[in-house]
Order: structure tokens, then C-alpha cells, then sequence
């Protein structure tokens, strides 16, 4: 069945860097968009970056241009946000999901656990 696993989250200091990684399985990774979500409060997720198919294209939301980068890996299986110059405001638990991208990003119901990034002082 797919699975969707995140990994690399974390407590940083404002200004600091993260970079998350999500692995999928049980599906052909190379063939689908992929994207970062975050979440603060239930049932309000944030669409932060995406990827399309072989990173041909990428989008990010305004409030994270010029400190986010998402890139993918297919031979791993795997794509990445680096996350630079990190605020206070982006504390949430970042979740991947898989996709399709044409004109937009559209989500499928397939989503991992998500993994808590913190930035404080």
C-alpha cells in the first residue's frame, strides 16, 4: 500500500536550517507530483511547496519564497524541503503528500505522519 514517511524535523533557533525528506512505497514514485504541507491546528493544513513530475516545475506559497527549496530524488524515492532562514512562524508539523500537477497542485487522499518542526529561541 503507499506510504508516505517524513523524517529530519526538529527544535532550531530562528534563522537556523532544517531539511525534511519524505520516502515513499508502494507506488511508482517517478510518475507523480509531490508536495510539503504544515499544519498548526486541525484540519487547517497550509500548502507550502510542490514539485511536478522529474522537478520540471516548482511552487511555493508567499511566505515561504526565498527560504524554501523542495527538491526530489526518484532513484531514492524521495523528496526534500530545505528550509532556510527559518521564523518562529514556520513552527508546524510538516506532511507530504502525493499528487498531480498541471495548472495546480491537486492532492490525493494519501498523506504521511508528518514530522514537527519548532523554531524558538
Amino acid at each position: 500500500q503507499v506510504q508516505l514517511v517524513e523524517s529530519g524535523g526538529g527544535s532550531v533557533q530562528p534563522g537556523g536550517s532544517l531539511r525534511l525528506s519524505c520516502t515513499g512505497s508502494g507506488f511508482t514514485f517517478s510518475k507523480w507530483a509531490m508536495s510539503w504541507y504544515r499544519q498548526v491546528r486541525a484540519n487547517e493544513r497550509e500548502l507550502v511547496a510542490t514539485i511536478s513530475v522529474a522537478g520540471v516545475h516548482s511552487d511555493y506559497a508567499d511566505s515561504v519564497k526565498g527560504r524554501f527549496t523542495i527538491s526530489r530524488d526518484d532513484s531514492k524515492n524521495t523528496v526534500y524541503l530545505q528550509m532556510d532562514s527559518l521564523k518562529p512562524a514556520d513552527t508546524a508539523v510538516y506532511i507530504c503528500n502525493m499528487g498531480q500537477y498541471t495548472s495546480r497542485y491537486y492532492s490525493t487522499p494519501f498523506w504521511g505522519q508528518g514530522t514537527q518542526v519548532t523554531v524558538s529561541s
